[in-house]
């Protein structure tokens, strides 16, 4: 059976280029072979739902890499903006902390293990992690960073969104809508600081 474009979007099925995968780590499947539960048929295939848990898993990364630099930083900063930045820091990464369990949540309802260690985390993350800080960075860098590593999560998502639009995963994609309002909100609050 062809697949029926949105109304309002271009097939995409068409112009699609060939992928290339987003990782090279897989989520274990869950449950795992030879389980008792029923096989997942919530009406996506299992390789769809693969490819998108791999796809969230990357997003989970980056999403926790940001989370933990915007803490660092609501702890390091320093200087005339240190009572501004600090609040806005805390808001921000107190947001950022309690959307991890949803993206987390999202890829075990798809079938699959969401990553959970620093190891994983750095493997699958496209945001450089901060080295300890014997010195703390300038208020100025660390908001250029936050910056960057909210723009870094909307790229990410974006791509996951593609996946998920083209299977029709009307959850991720609404996780995924939310997440980049979100944070293409704090990057632009952030870059308003230093123009």
């Amino acid at each position: 059976m062809a697949k029926v474009s949105k109304p309002g979007k271009p097939d995409k099925s068409s112009s699609k280029k060939s992928a290339s995968p987003l990782s090279s780590a897989s989520p274990a499947a869950s449950p795992a072979a030879g389980s008792s539960a029923p096989s997942i048929d919530i009406g996506i295939s299992p390789g769809d739902r693969k490819k998108i848990a791999e796809g969230l898993s990357r997003f989970l990364a980056d999403s926790y890499t940001l989370y933990l630099k915007t803490h660092n930083f609501h702890w390091n900063v320093t200087g005339p903006m240190f009572n501004a930045l600090h609040v806005m820091f805390e808001t921000q990464y107190t947001e950022q902390w309690t959307a991890l369990d949803d993206i987390a949540e999202r890829i075990r309802a798809l079938g699959f293990n969401a990553p959970g260690s620093y190891a994983e985390f750095v493997k699958l993350s496209s945001i450089p992690e901060e080295a300890g800080l014997t010195e703390a960075a300038d208020w100025r860098e660390m908001v250029r960073q936050l910056v960057v590593g909210n723009e870094a999560v909307c790229r990410t998502a974006r791509k996951v969104l593609d996946q998920a639009d083209d299977v029709d995963d009307a959850p991720t994609e609404d996780l995924l809508t939310q997440r980049l309002q979100t944070h293409e909100k704090y990057a632009w609050m952030l870059r308003s600081l230093l123009q």
